[in-house]
């Protein structure tokens, strides 16, 4: 009997380890020597952490400076990740507080891009196949405001979930929703003179 037991909990161990989060099994490669596990980390993560440091900051030059930032900061603290979330919400929690510091010592006022002189342009050359869509929409999320414009981007880009978001955040659920719903609405204001513009 505690034989057969024995079997079932070493199968039921092979299981878990097969199912558990690659994040995390990379993680305690790393911790346990395996230096080319970060490296591995790293290259999972690398584009949505530029694409979230870019568009919140909407400032290319320093992408890369932040980015590195970043990772030296996950390589120092990394034997500190508990597993007890998502390792790519202590990664984004890193990524937003290095922006916000960047922010902060530089006294950026405003990190928008307005969308005026490229509808301008659109409105004059008449010619609808000239509109960049993915381009005004990515304008249009830089305009708004950074209490709207992360949850939005961790929502509809990142895809997390509400829970992970109010996470990052520190806020409840309900907020989380709230912001991303009233990001979603003042997006369909400023994209609807394009609309309007290739409807006709």
């Amino acid at each position: 009997m505690s034989s057969k037991i024995s079997d079932a909990n070493i199968e039921n161990l092979e299981n878990n380890v097969e199912s558990e989060d690659p994040d995390f099994v990379l993680i305690r490669e790393y911790n346990n020597g395996n230096e080319s596990a970060f490296e591995k980390l790293l290259m999972l993560h690398k584009e949505k952490v530029r694409n979230l440091i870019f568009l919140t900051l909407n400032d290319s030059e320093f992408v890369d400076d932040i980015f590195q930032d970043v990772f030296i900061s996950v390589y120092k603290k990394l034997d500190e990740f508990r597993f007890e979330s998502k390792f790519t919400t202590w990664l984004y929690r890193i990524t937003v507080n290095k922006c916000r510091d960047y922010l902060r010592k530089k006294r950026v006022r405003s990190i928008f891009v307005p969308i005026q002189d490229t509808h301008e342009n659109v409105h004059s050359s008449g010619i609808h196949q000239d509109i960049d869509i993915p381009g005004l929409v990515q304008k249009a999320i830089k305009r708004l405001p950074e209490k709207l414009k992360t949850p939005l981007v961790y929502r509809d880009i990142d895809g997390l979930s509400y829970n992970e978001i109010a996470e990052l955040l520190g806020c409840e659920v309900g907020t989380v929703k709230s912001r991303i719903f009233r990001a979603r609405e003042s997006l369909k204001a400023l994209l609807e003179p394009y609309q309007r513009e290739m409807s006709r």
